[in-house]
């Protein structure tokens, strides 16, 4: 196909990105030197971006001249934590095992492939390329912070772009993530998912001269945990339930009894009414470890991802595509226990979330790298612009066919938005009175 066919002589601005980006891994909504790269390459290119400004991420349109859809192709820029990666930042634990690398590489050479001479002529409507930071969902409390500064209102970087109004107009999304094995590949879709952030609450004292004058916000978290762990049996398999829990602060000193514990978690499932069920269990288990010891807790409970609904069509999209190119491809009617912010998507346009081979190890681990950068960026990019070729060529008439058929979950992002800020919820869930308790759930 005439587009990605043009991919090959941007090989070495594709495969450099790859590799700078990799060895500089940032975590969500710290992506700068990231987004500057980026910038810089794009704007090398002849792009105009419209840059977030006060968190990393931009994007561009370009316009066909000719009336149609617009299709948005994304690329996230963050990593995940993983200190012994062999190529972690050593000073905050940061490594690309995840993938990301390889997108933003891709997406450069889309954006490198379209501005060639012709390169527009056979397509109608728009082009949106988007650089967005802030898919994995980790440093709860960081984010938090960034909430309380009025910088950003929801965890994810595409929920939060979506807010901000830079997907307004956007009519179909893609965005192709990285992943082991030797094809390229599309599923049904992923779980969604509510973020906790999770403090105990006790009493300093003297751990070993008066601890009896303490309260051990530790061991009330352990007790929470436990009991939380107890009601694992009684999640439906099919809802998809997934509670993970870390301890990201236990304690200040040896010789203290601790106080304030900090744990971050996320209750995955399949569906929104299956999440704020299985939400509400754990909620009641964590209120019983606090009430055990006397303790209170603090139960910040805020949206996380819809579950990712991949369009049929736009499936099979990504199955002509590839097959086009002469790419093996593999279907699943398989619904992946991960999560991503590409659900926040699926719910109002259809949506492709699928994955190109060329990494190896296991995802988010110490031996996850980009073994096949030919694969993992070239061969993603390729996938990509015969993906657009195929929407928008004809005078649109494939874009046109899967919106007519589309039906939205909601009915405008306000309404989502809506919807999702019920989830949000804080304070502490215990009430503490002569003789008696409450709990908020």
């Amino acid at each position: 196909m005439k587009l990605a066919a043009s991919i090959e002589k941007f090989r070495d601005l594709i495969l450099s990105a790859q590799e700078y980006i990799f060895h500089n891994p940032e975590t969500g909504y710290r992506e700068w030197k990231t987004t500057r790269y980026l910038e810089e390459a794009f704007e090398g290119l002849g792009y105009s971006l419209t840059r977030a400004g006060d968190i990393p991420g931009f994007y561009t349109v370009i316009d066909t001249g000719r009336e149609g859809p617009e299709v948005l192709i994304l690329g996230e820029l963050d990593s995940i934590i993983c200190a012994e990666h062999p190529h972690a930042d050593k000073e905050t634990g940061a490594a690309h095992a995840c993938g990301h690398s390889a997108q933003c590489a891709a997406l450069l050479g889309i954006a490198a492939a379209l501005r060639e001479p012709g390169a527009l002529d056979a397509l109608c409507g728009r082009i949106r390329l988007c650089a967005v930071p802030a898919e994995e969902l980790i440093e709860i409390e960081y984010r938090h912070a960034l909430k309380k500064q009025g910088v950003i209102k929801y965890m994810g970087g595409k929920p939060e772009f979506l807010r901000r109004g830079y997907f307004d107009g956007v009519d179909l999304a893609f965005m192709v993530h990285t992943s082991q094995g030797d094809h390229f590949a599309a599923n049904a879709g992923a779980i969604g998912c509510i973020a906790k952030q999770i403090v105990y609450k006790g009493r300093s004292a003297h751990a070993g001269g008066s601890p009896w004058e303490g309260c051990n916000a530790l061991y009330a978290a352990t007790q929470g945990l436990s009991a939380a762990n107890a009601v694992r049996e009684t999640f439906r398999d099919t809802d998809m339930i997934r509670f993970h829990p870390i301890v990201t602060k236990g304690g200040g000193a040896v010789n203290a009894i601790p106080d304030r514990v900090v744990i971050e978690s996320y209750v995955r499932g399949g569906s929104f009414s299956a999440i704020l069920e299985a939400n509400r269990r754990i909620n009641r288990a964590l209120c019983g470890g606090a009430l055990s010891l006397g303790a209170n807790v603090d139960i910040k409970d805020t949206p996380g991802y819809a579950p990712l609904h991949n369009d049929e069509e736009m499936i099979a999209l990504s199955r002509d595509a590839a097959e086009a190119l002469g790419l093996p491809f593999s279907q699943s009617d398989a619904i992946s226990t991960g999560c991503t912010d590409m659900g926040d998507l699926s719910v109002l346009m259809p949506v492709i979330h699928p994955y190109a081979p060329g990494a190896v190890g296991l995802s988010h681990g110490a031996d996850y790298m980009i073994a096949q950068p030919e694969l993992a960026c070239l061969g993603s990019a390729k996938w990509q612009l015969a993906m657009l070729q195929l929407l928008l060529e004809n005078g649109a008439a494939r874009a046109k066919r899967i919106l007519a058929a589309f039906k939205p979950e909601f009915p405008s992002k306000q309404a989502y938005f809506d919807y999702i800020d019920a989830f949000t919820a804080a304070g502490d869930r215990i009430t503490y009175e002569e003789g008696k308790a409450g709990v908020i759930l």
